[in-house]
């Protein structure tokens, strides 16, 4: 649990056994388990059954198909066990209902949404990492699917996962920035955001990524919460901000290419029905933030 309350996609109900899983055998323990259970994933896509996860014995999978080991549950749920293994498995059956995961999230339960989402990070994880990037080397899966290892120059590589600040400004008179991206219909606007650099600290990035899409300097970044985001890699931590006591709250400045308009908005003027301005999405950290400054938190 965070400031922000439960986010989607940001609490575990399973235990990765990370331990145990570095045994080159314990793979092959779990596939013989007939107790084990598949995520199937397409992409970013998962298949469901309503507003669960379509959890299939392995019995459904060819014995050519690679899994990669989830964990085991934690508690009773939807009649599957504690202790059940759940691994991940790439498919592609037109007879599944698939649907995006960040579709979904918000109204996954805890356990689904954290199996869905180390899911489909570790399976995108494997689709762009086949050939070590050191000798070009096609790699070997270990560690249950966490690791690729690479033979002829032994390096041992793992799931990449990209650290991105998110960032509610807000100024003396309360009021909240928004911005709208280049990339968004009319009227849709959100937080602001960014990649964290190398050798760069979270409160730096805070403060560089707000000035470089909105022109405007802020201060005392604080943190609320994170939020596992794997589209296809990205971990988001959401942060708040205030308007730098020397800047004019009227300076701002869209970058021109991702920002298009900077926007300063009340709370009357976001939970105006008519005002057509459209928020981000449930299932996003950016909707958790946002809501947290309307109910005045």
């Amino acid at each position: 649990m965070t400031a922000l309350g439960s986010l989607p996609l940001s609490e575990t109900a399973f235990d990765r056994n990370g331990i145990e899983r570095v045994d080159e055998r314990f793979l092959d323990s779990v596939r013989a388990d007939s107790r084990t259970l598949a995520v199937l994933v397409r992409g970013r896509d998962v298949a469901v059954d309503g507003e669960t996860l379509a959890l299939l014995p392995l019995s459904g999978l060819t014995d050519s198909q690679s899994v990669v080991y989830l964990g085991t549950t934690t508690g009773d749920e939807g009649g599957v066990p504690a202790g059940t293994p759940i691994v991940a498995a790439r498919a592609d059956d037109e007879q599944q209902a698939w649907v995006p995961l960040r579709d979904v999230a918000a109204v996954l339960s805890v356990r689904d949404a954290g199996l869905a989402a180390a899911a489909v990070a570790v399976m995108g994880w494997h689709e762009t990492s086949r050939f070590c990037p050191r000798c070009g080397t096609e790699t070997r899966v270990g560690h249950a699917g966490w690791m690729r290892w690479c033979e002829p120059c032994q390096a041992e590589h793992f799931p990449r996962t990209d650290p991105a600040v998110i960032v509610r400004v807000t100024d003396a008179d309360n009021r909240i920035l928004l911005g709208s991206n280049a990339a968004w219909e009319t009227g849709r606007y959100s937080l602001f955001a960014g990649f964290v650099e190398a050798g760069e600290s979270l409160e730096a990035a805070v403060v560089r990524e707000v000035y470089e899409e909105a022109g405007v300097r802020v201060a005392d970044p604080r943190y609320l919460g994170s939020q596992p985001w794997p589209f296809p890699r990205s971990l988001m931590l959401g942060f708040a901000a205030q308007l730098d006591a020397e800047q004019a709250a009227s300076d701002t400045t869209p970058d021109g290419d991702e920002i298009l308009e900077v926007r300063w908005f009340t709370r009357d003027e976001l939970r105006d029905p008519s005002s057509g301005v459209l928020l981000p999405g449930r299932s996003s950290i950016a909707h958790a933030i946002i809501e947290q400054w309307l109910v005045g938190e």
